[in-house]
């Protein structure tokens, strides 16, 4: 029953995060379509490197509304970083093994991460943008 709340708790505090990840789980365990981007060069690590890119910054955003500028670093760095990194290598592995349509790729995963590590910066300088908001407010 724990889990249960803990889990609630989570779609409630963090429900586009949340959708994103289930959006990213599916999108990289369904067959995927023959497109005219195939023929752009590295398109899948490019789209690798922007959804979690997009995934971290929302993850941060959300922390950021629901926390305010007073940060819990170990909550952050943990949830808003590590976690991404190891749903990236989940999902390749995921991808190798579970799947007939898919194939992990090592690559992908340094994609993933390299778009956690991006998402994070783009967190960071909201924080920053955030916290020179209140200073400036609350000086005025």
């Amino acid at each position: 029953m724990k889990n249960k709340t803990i889990m609630t708790q989570h779609l409630k505090k963090y429900p586009f995060s949340c959708l994103l990840i289930a959006v990213i789980w599916v999108l990289c365990l369904i067959p995927v379509p023959e497109t005219p981007l195939n023929d752009i060069n590295l398109i899948d690590k490019w789209t690798h490197f922007v959804m979690y890119g997009v995934l971290t910054t929302v993850i941060w955003v959300e922390y950021i509304r629901r926390h305010g500028t007073i940060v819990n670093w170990q909550r952050v760095l943990i949830g808003g970083m590590a976690c991404p990194v190891v749903m990236g290598i989940l999902v390749e592995l995921a991808q190798a093994y579970l799947t007939t349509c898919r194939s992990g790729d090592w690559v992908d995963a340094m994609c993933n991460s390299i778009g956690v590590l991006l998402g994070a910066i783009i967190g960071k300088t909201v924080i920053c943008i955030v916290e020179r908001r209140k200073s400036v407010l609350s000086t005025h």
